[in-house]
Protein backbone atom coordinates (compact mmCIF):
# COMPACT_ATOMS: atom_id res chain seq x y z
CA UNK A 1 0.00 0.00 0.00
CA UNK A 2 0.89 3.87 -0.10
CA UNK A 3 3.33 5.53 2.53
CA UNK A 4 2.07 8.88 1.84
CA UNK A 5 -0.26 11.06 4.25
CA UNK A 6 -1.47 14.39 4.56
CA UNK A 7 -0.98 15.49 8.00
CA UNK A 8 -3.95 17.39 9.99
CA UNK A 9 -4.82 20.82 8.79
CA UNK A 10 -3.99 22.90 11.61
CA UNK A 11 -1.99 22.69 15.26
CA UNK A 12 -5.60 22.90 16.96
CA UNK A 13 -7.00 20.01 15.13
CA UNK A 14 -4.51 17.78 17.50
CA UNK A 15 -6.79 18.60 20.36
CA UNK A 16 -10.33 18.43 19.32
CA UNK A 17 -9.47 15.12 17.38
CA UNK A 18 -7.76 13.47 19.96
CA UNK A 19 -7.28 15.61 23.37
CA UNK A 20 -3.84 16.67 23.51
CA UNK A 21 -1.55 19.74 23.46
CA UNK A 22 -1.31 20.74 20.07
CA UNK A 23 2.09 21.34 18.41
CA UNK A 24 3.47 25.04 17.98
CA UNK A 25 4.01 24.65 14.80
CA UNK A 26 3.24 21.94 11.72
CA UNK A 27 6.11 19.66 9.53
CA UNK A 28 4.09 19.85 6.62
CA UNK A 29 1.40 19.18 4.99
CA UNK A 30 2.13 15.66 3.63
CA UNK A 31 4.49 12.69 4.91
CA UNK A 32 6.48 10.08 3.13
CA UNK A 33 9.17 7.94 4.55
CA UNK A 34 12.29 8.73 6.44
CA UNK A 35 10.86 12.62 6.58
CA UNK A 36 9.49 13.80 10.38
CA UNK A 37 5.89 13.34 11.48
CA UNK A 38 3.83 13.18 14.84
CA UNK A 39 2.65 10.89 16.72
CA UNK A 40 0.46 9.64 19.79
CA UNK A 41 2.23 7.46 22.71
CA UNK A 42 1.40 6.92 25.99
CA UNK A 43 3.62 8.25 28.89
CA UNK A 44 2.37 9.76 32.04
CA UNK A 45 -0.71 10.49 29.80
CA UNK A 46 -1.23 10.49 26.00
CA UNK A 47 1.37 12.68 24.54
CA UNK A 48 2.66 14.12 21.12
CA UNK A 49 5.65 13.30 19.97
CA UNK A 50 7.80 13.61 16.79
CA UNK A 51 9.11 11.27 14.55
CA UNK A 52 10.96 9.70 11.76
CA UNK A 53 8.56 7.64 9.18
CA UNK A 54 10.04 4.82 9.00
CA UNK A 55 11.14 2.00 11.99
CA UNK A 56 14.93 2.00 13.05
CA UNK A 57 14.86 -1.12 15.08
CA UNK A 58 16.81 -0.79 18.29
CA UNK A 59 19.38 -3.48 16.19
CA UNK A 60 20.51 -1.49 13.58
CA UNK A 61 24.52 -0.84 13.51
CA UNK A 62 24.25 2.73 12.32
CA UNK A 63 22.50 6.07 11.30
CA UNK A 64 23.52 5.24 7.69
CA UNK A 65 21.93 1.42 7.68
CA UNK A 66 19.00 3.17 9.64
CA UNK A 67 17.92 5.05 6.87
CA UNK A 68 18.38 2.58 4.44
CA UNK A 69 15.79 0.01 6.29
CA UNK A 70 13.33 2.97 7.56
CA UNK A 71 11.75 2.62 4.07
CA UNK A 72 10.88 -0.48 3.76
CA UNK A 73 9.63 -0.55 7.55
CA UNK A 74 7.00 2.46 6.67
CA UNK A 75 4.08 0.15 7.09
CA UNK A 76 3.74 -3.33 9.10
CA UNK A 77 1.50 -5.65 8.55
CA UNK A 78 0.02 -6.10 11.97
CA UNK A 79 -0.14 -9.91 11.08
CA UNK A 80 3.58 -10.03 11.47
CA UNK A 81 3.85 -7.09 14.26
CA UNK A 82 4.54 -9.78 16.88
CA UNK A 83 6.54 -12.54 14.95
CA UNK A 84 9.30 -10.00 12.70
CA UNK A 85 12.57 -9.62 13.49
CA UNK A 86 12.29 -5.57 13.24
CA UNK A 87 9.01 -5.03 15.40
CA UNK A 88 8.70 -7.99 17.91
CA UNK A 89 10.44 -6.42 20.50
CA UNK A 90 8.35 -3.41 20.38
CA UNK A 91 5.16 -5.13 20.17
CA UNK A 92 6.24 -6.80 23.18
CA UNK A 93 7.26 -3.71 25.12
CA UNK A 94 4.15 -2.32 24.47
CA UNK A 95 5.13 0.79 22.41
CA UNK A 96 1.86 1.58 20.09
CA UNK A 97 0.98 4.59 18.86
CA UNK A 98 -1.37 6.67 16.80
CA UNK A 99 -0.42 8.45 13.74
CA UNK A 100 -2.78 11.32 13.17
CA UNK A 101 -3.61 12.12 9.55
CA UNK A 102 -6.05 13.94 7.11
CA UNK A 103 -6.02 11.49 4.44
CA UNK A 104 -3.36 8.56 2.84
CA UNK A 105 -2.83 7.83 -0.31
CA UNK A 106 -3.07 4.95 -2.58
CA UNK A 107 -2.94 3.95 -6.59
CA UNK A 108 -6.01 3.29 -8.21
CA UNK A 109 -4.91 0.80 -10.89
CA UNK A 110 -8.17 -0.46 -12.36
CA UNK A 111 -8.07 1.83 -15.85
CA UNK A 112 -4.08 0.25 -16.22
CA UNK A 113 -2.45 3.32 -15.12
CA UNK A 114 -1.67 4.26 -11.34
CA UNK A 115 -4.12 6.92 -10.60
CA UNK A 116 -3.49 8.77 -7.86
CA UNK A 117 -6.39 8.80 -4.89
CA UNK A 118 -6.87 10.51 -2.08
CA UNK A 119 -8.63 8.86 0.85
CA UNK A 120 -9.94 10.64 4.05
CA UNK A 121 -13.47 10.20 6.32
CA UNK A 122 -16.62 11.36 4.75
CA UNK A 123 -17.23 13.99 7.49
CA UNK A 124 -13.65 15.50 7.06
CA UNK A 125 -12.56 14.46 10.43
CA UNK A 126 -8.67 13.43 11.29
CA UNK A 127 -7.99 9.97 11.55
CA UNK A 128 -6.09 7.97 13.99
CA UNK A 129 -4.30 5.16 12.84
CA UNK A 130 -2.62 2.38 14.42
CA UNK A 131 1.35 1.95 14.45
CA UNK A 132 4.40 1.52 16.67
CA UNK A 133 7.45 3.52 17.86
CA UNK A 134 10.72 3.06 18.32
CA UNK A 135 14.16 5.05 19.73
CA UNK A 136 17.42 4.23 17.80
CA UNK A 137 20.41 5.17 20.16
CA UNK A 138 23.90 5.46 19.41
CA UNK A 139 26.41 7.20 21.17
CA UNK A 140 25.13 10.53 20.65
CA UNK A 141 22.92 10.00 17.99
CA UNK A 142 18.95 9.24 18.34
CA UNK A 143 16.58 8.69 16.04
CA UNK A 144 13.07 8.16 17.21
CA UNK A 145 10.67 6.56 14.32
CA UNK A 146 7.35 4.90 13.55
CA UNK A 147 5.67 2.23 11.50
CA UNK A 148 1.95 2.66 10.57
CA UNK A 149 -0.09 -0.76 10.64
CA UNK A 150 -2.24 -2.52 8.05
CA UNK A 151 -4.52 -4.93 7.74
CA UNK A 152 -5.94 -6.95 4.88
CA UNK A 153 -8.51 -5.08 2.65
CA UNK A 154 -9.52 -8.08 -0.31
CA UNK A 155 -12.83 -7.85 0.80
CA UNK A 156 -13.00 -4.26 1.67
CA UNK A 157 -16.15 -2.69 -0.41
CA UNK A 158 -14.18 0.49 -1.31
CA UNK A 159 -9.95 -0.63 -0.20
CA UNK A 160 -9.84 -3.59 -2.78
CA UNK A 161 -10.32 -1.10 -5.65
CA UNK A 162 -6.35 -0.25 -4.90
CA UNK A 163 -3.08 -1.82 -5.37
CA UNK A 164 -1.98 -3.27 -8.19
CA UNK A 165 -3.63 -6.63 -9.60
CA UNK A 166 -2.79 -9.50 -8.49
CA UNK A 167 -1.32 -8.43 -5.14
CA UNK A 168 -2.94 -8.73 -1.83
CA UNK A 169 -4.44 -5.22 -0.97
CA UNK A 170 -4.03 -3.32 2.19
CA UNK A 171 -5.27 -0.32 4.33
CA UNK A 172 -4.22 1.58 7.58
CA UNK A 173 -5.49 0.13 10.45
CA UNK A 174 -7.56 3.15 11.06
CA UNK A 175 -9.35 3.33 14.80
CA UNK A 176 -12.54 4.16 15.50
CA UNK A 177 -12.63 7.20 17.80
CA UNK A 178 -12.92 5.78 21.34
CA UNK A 179 -10.92 3.48 20.99
CA UNK A 180 -7.90 5.58 21.02
CA UNK A 181 -6.92 5.78 24.64
CA UNK A 182 -7.51 1.79 24.99
CA UNK A 183 -5.63 1.23 21.86
CA UNK A 184 -2.55 2.74 23.94
CA UNK A 185 -3.15 1.00 27.08
CA UNK A 186 -5.07 -2.38 26.55
CA UNK A 187 -3.00 -4.90 27.56
CA UNK A 188 -0.96 -6.86 24.67
CA UNK A 189 -3.60 -9.93 24.50
CA UNK A 190 -6.26 -7.57 24.33
CA UNK A 191 -4.31 -5.03 21.61
CA UNK A 192 -5.26 -7.07 18.65
CA UNK A 193 -8.46 -6.55 18.70
CA UNK A 194 -7.94 -3.14 17.48
CA UNK A 195 -6.93 -4.29 14.32
CA UNK A 196 -10.26 -4.23 11.92
CA UNK A 197 -10.91 -2.54 8.51
CA UNK A 198 -12.62 0.58 8.68
CA UNK A 199 -16.26 0.60 7.02
CA UNK A 200 -16.40 1.64 3.73
CA UNK A 201 -19.10 3.61 3.93
CA UNK A 202 -17.61 6.28 6.53
CA UNK A 203 -14.80 6.81 3.95
CA UNK A 204 -14.35 9.44 0.79
CA UNK A 205 -12.10 8.48 -2.58
CA UNK A 206 -10.81 10.96 -5.13
CA UNK A 207 -8.62 11.27 -7.76
CA UNK A 208 -5.82 13.49 -6.95
CA UNK A 209 -6.06 16.50 -9.22
CA UNK A 210 -2.72 17.29 -11.25
CA UNK A 211 -1.80 20.98 -11.32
Amino acid sequence: MSTQYECLKSPDLYAEAFGIAPPDALLGKEVWPRQPGFFIRKAQVSELAQGQFGLVPTWVKSASDAKLRSTKLAVTRYETMSTATATRDVWLKGQRCIIPMQAFFEDDWRSGKAVPTRIARVDGQPMGVAGLWERWTQGDQEIVSFTLLTVNANSHALMNRYGQNGNEKRMPAILNEGAYAAWLSAPIDKAREFMRAYPAHLLLANPVQKK
